[in-house]
Order: structure tokens, then C-alpha cells, then sequence
């Protein structure tokens, strides 16, 4: 009888033994060909994942960066849900890998994003990269309905009645949470642009089922009951079905009852580029409603923080946004292109606010060939992970980097600043087509705010960094209307 348990329990030692063994291999340095960057891979298949998520409660890098960083340097190895991962802050190594897209690197999620995002957008991507045909269609079709000359002919208006009817619903309510308010105006408003998808009247409450699918973006795809990961895939079937339904009702309806949005450029192309599946096109709309709600919603939450913790901050926003409301001419309705572009302030608070945010969790590129820097290694194959906030954060470059000074702008060289020290974006070829459209957003909300309404702080607002920033408590305030 004990026999069989015996070779049972060597038999699993063999298999550990084996698995260590293997794990040790697949990790050495290769001695022959260069060696890798410094650092530790963990634990087999979880490798440093859970070390990783651990938040911090600060607006300072996350423990897992400080605590590498300091040991190992601005470029070091791990690995993340499974995968071998190069994490780099260094502002050189990733202006080198972000200008050699399609030579040295490709477009790359790890596992759990790219099942959730879409693994068949990315697999297109990367049989295009070469010529990066897809991504410059792609590039083409969001400047043409969000980029800058679209905001100056016909969004900046929809823009401000968007954040004038959001602040006044706030200003009817005892006190709201700003993150979630902020990103319901957001998806109403994306989704409408993107799809013409009503989701303030759909009875559906996407927008917490996007909130949920953010949460396993960075999670180890385990697909089991009560993981981020399930959980967020649940989330991401009821987001495609949605983008399903929109483009099966707009294929279907007469030509001259389409809509002139997104989607419907998206369809007309169809006619014309082989690679436009319908399943492909599916998540390409999946990939813009989760962009665009991530980044805008972090990047204006994090300004509202900080300005509420700086009156000073409101006083100067105050006063420029008055100067340019006495200066508007006495026939124009609303905010114009000229009186956005005259608001430097106020850009210089969307601005420091998008280098303390660093919303998503990084931008990620996997090499696609050897790639040696500074004597060492990163091999074909490996995911490079550069950290926004790593950069963002760099005391070399920002004076007192976790203090939020609106003014260091003033002095900072936006030509050696941009592409090396400030990433919000990205950077290289990929930069994101709707950087204007974010910042137009903010600044625009911003400037409704201070000109007609005044808020108070109720709770909340604690800033926690993870591999994704979150507000512990959440930012709860009371907004009222100024009274005329």
C-alpha cells in the first residue's frame, strides 16, 4: 500500500526538481551572447506579480519601482504574470525603443490585457508592424473625428455643454464622488462620439463595468470565480456586446439615417481594407472606450485633487479664465479655439497634472530581436515595460517631483522635456492620436468649473498608486453654483 504513495511523492519531487531546474535555465544569463539586465524573476509563473501590485499610499512611485530601482538601477529584469519583463525608467533607453518601432520592437500586452482589451487586435497589429499600415489608418481615423482641427470646428462647444450639464447635476446633489462622475461624463460622451451609443438613456450601466474590466488589466490571467480577471472578463462581454449590437443596427440601417460618427467611417472603410473584420473592428471600439476612460478620467480627477488641496493654484485659474471671458467678443457663444489656445495656466495644470497621474500601467513594447544597451541583454521575445511615473517622477529633471507646481512649466525646455521626460502620451510613432482631445477636455471642464461654479472637499482623495492609480475613499466634494 505505501509503495504507489512513495513513487507518487517522488515522482512529484522529479516534477518540482524539473520545473526548478527549467526555471533556472530559461532565466541564466547567456553567457555567450551578453548578459541580462540585473534583478529577480521570482517565483515560477507568478513570477514578481503580487510584489508589483502592492499599492502605495502616495503620489511617489509604487515600493515595487523605489525598492528595484535603487538596487538595481533605471533598467532592470522581472517577470510579470508569466511573462520575462526589462522595466525601464531610463528616459534614453526609451526614446531608443520607442523611435525603433517595427525594427527593434513591436506593440505588446502582457496576457491578461491583451485577452481583455483584444487578442486579435493585437495579433493584426503584429503581423503589420512592419509597415505599420494598420496603426497609421487607425492614427488617421481618430485625428479625423478627435484630433485638433476637429475640436476647433465643431467639439470644443459640445466639450463645454457636456461639463456645464455634468457640474450642473453635481450642483443639485448633497455631495458627489468625483471619480465616478467624472467617468460617467466621460463614456457618455466617448461613446457617443465613437458610436453614437446613448448611454445615459440605455438602462445599462456600462461605465462601472469598465471600471470593473480596468481592475484585471493587470491581474494574472487566472479565469476563476472571484478573481480581477473574472470578474473583468464578465465586464468585457457585456462591453462587447454593446459594440456588437451598434455595429449589427448601424450595418443594417439605410445609408442616409447614418450617423457620420466613428463607427460609421470605420464601416465605409470596410468596403476597402481587407483587415476590418467585424470582429477585429469590434475591439478596435473596445480599445478606444477603455483608453479614453482611463486616461481622461485619471488625468482630470488628479487635476481636481490637487487644485482643491491648492487655492492658490484656483485663484490664477480664476483670473485667466475671467481675463479671457472679458475679452471674448460679444457675439461668440461659448469657448473658441483662439480663447483655448490664449489659457497657458491652465495648460500648465494639465500638464502637471498628466506627469503626477500616470494613469495606465505603463506603455509595453515586446523586442523582436536581440537588443543590446549599455552591455546588456534583452532578449527576442521579452516584454519591455517602460514606467510613465519612473519618468515622470525623475528629481533630476522635476524639482521636488511630488509636489504639484503648475509653474515649473514656465521654466521647463518643452523640446528636451517632450519625448524623453514627459510620456504622458507615449511616444515615437505610437503617440496617442488623442492627446489634444484629453487635454482640450480637461481644460475645458476646468475652466467651467472655476468660472461658474465653487466646490468644497466632503471626504476622500487619498492617492494610492498601484500599477494603476486609485483614489482611497474616493474624492467626494459639494458643488455649488455661483450665484450671478
Amino acid at each position: 500500500m505505501m509503495l504507489p504513495m512513495v513513487e507518487t511523492v517522488m515522482g512529484l519531487v522529479a516534477l518540482v526538481v524539473l520545473a526548478v531546474s527549467y526555471w533556472r535555465y530559461k532565466w541564466r544569463d547567456r553567457s555567450n551572447s551578453g548578459k541580462f539586465p540585473p534583478g529577480s524573476m521570482g517565483l515560477p509563473f507568478l513570477g514578481e506579480t503580487i510584489q508589483f501590485s502592492i499599492p502605495s499610499k502616495s503620489v511617489d512611485l509604487p515600493p515595487f519601482l523605489k525598492k528595484r530601482i535603487k538596487k538595481y538601477g533605471t533598467l532592470f529584469k522581472t517577470s510579470l504574470a508569466g511573462r520575462p519583463v526589462v522595466i525601464s525608467t531610463d528616459p534614453e533607453f526609451n526614446k531608443y525603443v520607442l523611435l525603433h518601432e517595427g525594427k527593434l520592437v513591436e506593440l505588446w500586452y502582457l496576457d491578461s490585457l491583451s485577452k481583455l482589451v483584444g487578442h486579435d487586435a493585437q495579433d493584426l497589429e503584429v503581423k503589420t508592424n512592419a509597415t505599420g499600415y494598420v496603426h497609421k489608418h487607425l492614427r488617421h481615423l481618430i485625428l479625423n473625428h478627435m484630433g485638433p482641427e476637429s475640436l476647433k470646428e465643431k467639439l470644443l462647444p459640445l466639450l463645454e455643454a457636456t461639463a456645464e450639464r455634468t457640474l450642473d447635476a453635481w450642483s443639485t446633489q448633497q455631495s458627489v464622488e468625483a471619480k465616478h462622475g467624472c467617468s460617467k461624463m466621460i463614456f457618455e460622451f466617448t461613446s457617443k462620439l465613437l458610436l453614437s451609443y446613448d448611454a445615459e438613456n440605455s438602462g445599462e450601466n456600462l461605465t462601472e463595468d469598465l471600471r470593473t474590466l480596468m481592475n484585471g488589466l493587470m491581474s494574472l490571467p487566472i479565469n476563476i470565480p472571484g478573481t480581477a480577471f473574472h470578474k473583468s472578463l464578465k465586464s468585457q462581454k457585456k462591453l462587447l456586446n454593446m459594440i456588437q449590437g451598434k455595429i449589427a443596427e448601424r450595418m443594417a440601417s439605410p445609408a442616409e439615417t447614418r450617423e457620420a460618427d466613428v463607427l460609421d467611417h470605420v464601416l465605409e472603410d470596410m468596403k476597402t481594407k481587407s483587415f476590418l473584420s467585424e470582429k477585429f473592428v469590434t475591439y478596435i471600439f473596445m480599445g478606444l472606450l477603455v483608453a479614453s476612460f482611463e486616461s481622461i478620467t485619471s488625468a482630470l480627477i488628479m487635476a481636481l485633487i490637487l487644485i482643491t488641496d491648492n487655492p492658490q493654484v484656483v485663484e490664477e485659474l480664476v483670473k485667466e479664465h475671467e481675463c479671457a471671458l472679458r475679452k471674448r467678443s460679444s457675439g461668440a457663444v461659448g469657448i473658441t479655439w483662439e480663447e483655448y489656445k490664449s489659457m497657458p495656466y491652465t495648460m500648465q495644470v494639465v500638464n502637471e497634472a498628466l506627469r503626477m497621474t500616470s494613469s495606465g500601467p505603463g506603455i509595453m513594447r515586446r523586442a523582436i530581436k536581440d537588443i543590446e544597451w549599455n552591455g546588456y541583454l534583452i532578449p527576442k521575445g521579452w516584454t519591455i515595460f517602460i514606467s510613465q511615473s519612473g519618468v515622470h517622477l525623475n528629481p533630476q529633471v522635476f524639482e521636488n517631483p511630488h509636489v504639484f507646481d503648475p509653474s515649473r512649466w514656465k521654466q521647463l525646455d518643452g523640446g528636451n522635456v517632450t519625448g524623453r521626460y514627459y510620456i504622458p502620451f507615449g511616444g515615437g510613432g505610437r503617440q496617442c492620436a488623442g492627446a489634444e482631445f484629453s487635454k482640450d477636455l480637461c481644460a475645458v471642464f476646468l475652466q467651467v468649473l472655476v468660472t461658474k461654479y465653487r466646490w468644497t472637499k466632503v471626504k476622500g482623495g487619498e492617492i494610492i498608486r498601484t500599477p494603476m492609480l486609485k483614489i482611497g475613499g474616493g474624492f467626494h466634494i459639494k458643488v455649488s453654483k455661483i450665484q450671478e
